[in-house]
């Protein structure tokens, strides 16, 4: 062989070996505790415009960008929050609407085929892998609980839809602090099988609390919090008497989690992020990334404190495509100031949706206009705005099914195109969203990596085993069932 040939083989050889040592880490230094704090549908153009907003401050997880993470679900380019967040929650891809259980479909390139008979069969999170471990767990959102991202670490179903039935799971999985909105699904006389949850938390020990001064005295050892009907409130539209802002909850849950010795293991989820960006509402978006933002800060004073903490980043996928820069500046977008992408946000004294709850559809137009402009910032609305502005409250009045889903889908548009914000859609995209990691250790996932990896980074820093906890936790009972005259029926999202 050629001396030059020979030498440039074993480099090859070298180089692979250390590659293949990359892409399988070890992470062999542990920690206690993780807290991972979810951005959900918060995208590049989402934290840019927010910095642009606050002056081109930094936001306090900017230093700890490490990465890149591909949102792709089991079979398709563009993930549904479900299959995103059981990624996070799992180490394996999902179909759409599927939380904390196998996709029946795995087909997109790269990924294995699902094995006949493990169809929608459900495997282990990290927070039940942590709590059968001996840690304390938690789950903080400002969605329902029983929404996508909680849920799919917290719960086992093949349709996101059924809320009572993931409530009910939640309330029966052992989660030591659960702070977030959706009480209806909880309640007896909102549930379909009129079970009262909210009496079976308080016989099994939890404090139960509904308003933000409750849950900061609150000194019980396990605690729900469970603050809105539905979803709480956009951060800039909530009422702080009975709403507590996510970086209140998220220091509320380290401080209970904490007191155990062996470690916590605390999903975070800033939910309303995306809620805002299906609507294009850049006040919104604004405003909730902001919220997150003291969120992560908090967890970070924490874990730098501690230093045996690991925080965790990552949103679960895109959404709405927001740029800085529309079809208005497709000439002269160079010499466009500051001020004309942020000005007329920074007018903005509540969300779109905070403005709709302050109008009534029987006001007089001039009323509507007034509460817009002091409320939102829009002063000068056109002829055509102001119809499609009426338009929709007179749908609201006539119950129109086909009517716009709020006041943020008519309003946000119009104060994107003030600002010359673009907008793709009002659903999520397919494009990579940063990863970002503190650890005391500087053990960290880096790279261009999959959502499920993230998992396993977990499952690793944790000393957890997720396969061993899917064992103990699951057990296909069919068999035993049949074999005592059973008969099992499969309904459209499982067994009934």
């Amino acid at each position: 062989m050629n001396k030059h040939l020979k030498k440039w083989t074993i480099l090859t050889i070298i180089l692979a070996s250390l590659s293949i040592l990359f892409m399988g880490a070890t992470f062999e230094k542990k920690v206690k505790n993780v807290i991972f704090l979810i951005p959900d549908g918060m995208s590049v153009g989402g934290t840019t415009l927010t910095r642009w907003y606050q002056g081109g401050k930094a936001l306090s997880f900017d230093e700890w960008a490490c990465g890149l993470v591909r949102t792709y679900s089991s079979d398709a380019p563009i993930a549904d929050s479900a299959p995103a967040a059981t990624a996070f929650a799992t180490g394996y891809k999902s179909h759409t609407g599927y939380i904390g259980v196998l996709p029946d479909v795995a087909d997109m390139p790269g990924l294995t085929p699902i094995a006949k008979g493990d169809e929608k069969r459900p495997v282990a999170t990290i927070l039940e892998a942590a709590k059968l471990a001996g840690k304390s767990v938690g789950l903080v959102s400002t969605s329902q609980l029983q929404h996508a991202t909680p849920a799919a670490f917290s719960s086992h179903w093949p349709s996101r839809r059924d809320m009572q039935i993931i409530g009910e799971q939640q309330v029966y999985n052992h989660i030591d602090v659960a702070l977030g909105g959706g009480l209806n699904y909880l309640l007896d006389n909102k549930r379909g099988d009129k079970e009262n949850l909210i009496a079976e938390l308080k016989n099994n020990g939890y404090g139960v609390v509904f308003t933000r001064n409750n849950m900061l005295d609150s000194q019980e050892p396990k605690l729900f919090g469970l603050f809105s009907a539905e979803g709480m409130s956009y951060d800039m539209d909530r009422d702080p008497t009975v709403q507590p802002a996510l970086v209140e909850m998220t220091n509320k849950a380290i401080e209970m989690l904490s007191k155990n010795k062996t470690g916590f293991f605390l999903v975070v989820e800033g939910s309303e992020i995306d809620w805002a960006a299906h609507a294009n509402d850049p006040v919104g978006v604004v405003g909730d990334i902001l919220a997150f933002d003291r969120a992560v800060q908090a967890a970070l004073d924490f874990a730098k404190k501690d230093k045996n903490t690991v925080v965790i980043i990552a949103s679960d996928h895109g959404n709405s495509g927001l740029t800085i820069g529309n079809r208005d500046t497709n000439s002269g977008y160079d010499a466009k100031p500051l001020s004309a992408f942020v000005q007329n946000l920074k007018k903005a004294k509540l969300t779109a949706e905070g403005v709709e709850k302050l109008i009534n559809p029987d006001m007089p137009a001039t009323e509507i206009r007034g509460i817009i402009a002091e409320q939102y910032g829009i002063a000068d609305l056109t002829a055509d705005e102001e119809v499609q502005i009426l338009t929709y409250f007179q749908q609201v009045k006539n119950k129109d099914k086909n009517k716009p889903e709020g006041l943020n889908y008519v309003l946000g548009p119009m104060m994107a195109k003030r600002n010359f914000l673009g907008f793709t859609t009002n659903g999520h995209t397919g494009e990579e969203v940063v990863l970002y990691v503190y650890s005391p250790n500087n053990e960290r996932l880096t790279g261009v990596v999959e959502n499920t990896d993230i998992a396993l980074y977990m499952e690793k820093i944790l000393g957890l085993n997720l396969k061993a906890a899917t064992d103990k936790l699951f057990v296909n009972a069919k068999k035993p069932l049949e074999s005592k005259g059973a008969t099992i029926v499969e309904g459209e999202n499982g067994v009934k």
